[in-house]
C-alpha cells in the first residue's frame, strides 16, 4: 500500500487506527507525497514487480484529498515508465465522500478498482463513521456509491464489523444486497487499548455468529452472484491453494506500506518505529522487499504460533490470524493466540461441510450454483421431515433416497 497523503482524512471515524500515525511525523507541515518522490516510487514499484501485471494500491488516510489532478499525474507517470507489454492496474481505497462525476469519469476511463467503506444501513454506519464535526457520513457515501454504479466502476465494499452492527447480520447483508453490491468483504474491528479492547471492537463469538449468519444466506441465495472475500478465502484450503489474504497466510510481509515521505514499513498495522524498514530515497524498494528484516517479520507469524493453534482443526483456514490480534493468552498460559480465535473457529467449523461440497463442484467442473439447489432440497426435506423412501421434493417421481439425497456428497451430509 502507498499512502501519498499519509494519515490525513476528512472524516473522523472513531475506530480508525491510522489517524494517529501522523504523530510519527510531528514536524511535517505537508503530508502530500512530493512529485519527485511520487515518480521515484512508481519507477521503483514497476521495477520490483516484473510480472505481466503490476498493481498499485493507493490508500490513506483519504487519498482523494490530493485532488483529481494528482491522480491524473500518477497515471501519466505510469504510462511514461510502463515497460512494453506490461499492464498496470490501479486500486484506490476511499471513504467515498469527495468523489463526483468528474472523478468517476476518470476512474472509469482508467479502469481503477475502487474500494469504498460502508458499514451497513445509515443507523449502523453512522455510529462511528462521522465527519470532523461529528456529523453522519452515510448519505454522502451512498451518493458516491450510486455515482460509481452509474459509471460502471469496479467497486468493492469494505464493511467494518464493529460492536454496533455485529448483532445485525441479516439487516447488514440485506442492505448490501438491496443496493446492488457485487463484491463485499467483512473486516472485524479489533482495537487494542492496553490490556483491553476499545468499546467499538467486536466480540469474537459475536463476529463468528455474524459470519455464520451471512454465510448461510449467501450460500443458499447469492452463491455465484455476490463475491464475499471472507468466503472466497475460506474455501481455498479445500481447493488446495494458498490463501490470497495476508491475514490467513502462514507467513506475512507481502503487504508493506510506503508512507508519504518514502518510509517503508512492514505492514499497515505495524506502522511504528520498530517496524520501519527504511526509506525509498535512501535504499531501493526491491532491496528492502528482499531484505532480511521483512523476511524475519513475515516468518515470525508462523514461528510464533501458540501450541493450541498448531493442534487446531481449523489451522489451515486461519493460520493463527493477523499477528496484530495475537494478544489473548493461550490455554496453557505460555503464548498468545488471536483475540478472534473463538469467532474464527465458530465460522470455519460451521462452513466446512458446505465448503467441502463447493470445492468438489469446482474441481469437477460442475456449476457452483448447483450447491444452492442441493441445499434448497435438503432444507425442504428437513423442514417437511421427508424420509428416505418418500417421493423426492424435486418432482422427479423417484424416491428421495434414489434422487436428490444421493446427489449430496458424503462430505456434505453433515450440513
Amino acid at each position: 500500500m502507498v499512502k501519498p497523503v499519509g494519515a490525513l482524512c476528512n472524516l473522523a471515524c472513531t475506530y480508525c487506527y491510522y489517524l494517529k500515525k501522523r504523530h510519527l511525523y510531528p514536524t511535517t507541515e505537508s503530508f502530500r507525497m512530493s512529485d519527485d518522490l511520487l515518480e521515484s516510487y512508481i519507477v521503483q514499484h514497476i521495477e520490483a514487480c516484473p510480472q505481466d501485471l503490476t498493481f498499485f494500491a493507493w490508500h490513506g488516510g483519504e487519498p482523494t484529498l490530493l485532488g483529481l489532478d494528482y491522480f491524473q499525474r500518477i497515471v501519466e507517470i505510469q504510462r511514461r515508465h510502463r515497460p512494453s507489454g506490461r499492464t498496470i492496474v490501479n486500486g484506490i481505497q476511499t471513504n467515498g465522500t469527495l468523489l463526483d462525476d468528474e472523478w468517476c469519469r476518470f476512474l472509469a476511463r482508467e479502469k481503477f478498482q475502487v474500494g469504498i467503506s460502508i458499514d451497513g444501513p445509515s443507523k449502523l454506519h453512522d455510529c462511528y463513521r462521522v465527519t470532523k464535526a461529528g456529523a453522519p457520513s452515510h448519505k454522502q457515501v451512498m451518493r458516491c456509491f450510486r455515482l460509481m454504479k452509474k459509471h460502471g466502476i469496479h467497486c468493492d465494499v469494505l464493511c467494518v464489523v464493529h460492536s454496533k452492527n455485529v448483532d445485525h447480520p441479516a439487516a447488514v447483508y440485506r442492505f448490501f444486497k438491496e443496493i446492488g453490491v457485487e463484491f463485499l468483504q467483512f473486516l472485524p474491528l479489533v482495537v487494542r487499548t492496553g490490556v483491553e479492547t476499545s468499546p467499538e471492537s467486536v466480540f469474537p463469538e459475536a463476529y463468528g455468529t455474524f459470519l455464520c449468519s451471512v454465510f448461510d444466506d449467501w450460500v443458499r441465495h447469492d452463491l455465484g452472484r455476490i463475491t464475499v472475500q471472507n468466503f472466497d478465502e475460506a474455501i481455498r484450503p479445500f481447493l488446495g491453494v494458498d490463501h490470497a489474504l495476508c491475514v490467513f497466510k502462514e507467513t506475512c510481509g507481502n503487504v508493506v506500506v510506503v508512507e508519504h515521505n518514502g518510509d517503508l514499513y512492514s505492514c499497515d498495522h505495524f506502522v511504528e518505529p520498530d517496524h520501519r524498514i527504511g526509506n525509498i530515497r535512501e535504499a531501493p524498494l526491491l532491496q528492502m522487499l528482499e531484505g532480511a528484516a521483512l523476511r524475519k517479520f513475515g516468518q515470525n507469524k508462523k514461528d510464533g504460533l501458540a501450541n493450541c493453534c498448531r493442534e487446531c482443526e481449523v489451522l489451515s483456514s486461519c493460520n493463527g490470524g493477523c499477528p496484530k490480534d495475537r494478544f489473548a493468552l493461550s490455554p496453557d498460559g505460555q503464548a498468545y493466540r488471536s483475540y478472534l480465535c473463538a469467532g474464527y473457529k465458530k465460522f470455519f467449523v460451521h462452513s466446512r461441510p458446505y465448503l467441502r461440497k463447493l470445492a468438489s463442484l469446482v474441481q469437477s467442473g460442475a456449476p457452483t450454483e448447483r450447491l444452492k439447489e442441493i441445499l434448497r432440497i435438503e432444507d425442504e426435506a428437513t423442514s417437511n421431515q421427508i424420509r428416505r423412501n418418500d417421493p423426492c421434493p424435486c418432482g422427479s417421481g423417484r424416491k428421495y433416497k434414489k434422487c436428490c439425497l444421493g446427489k449430496i456428497a458424503p462430505e456434505a451430509t453433515e450440513v
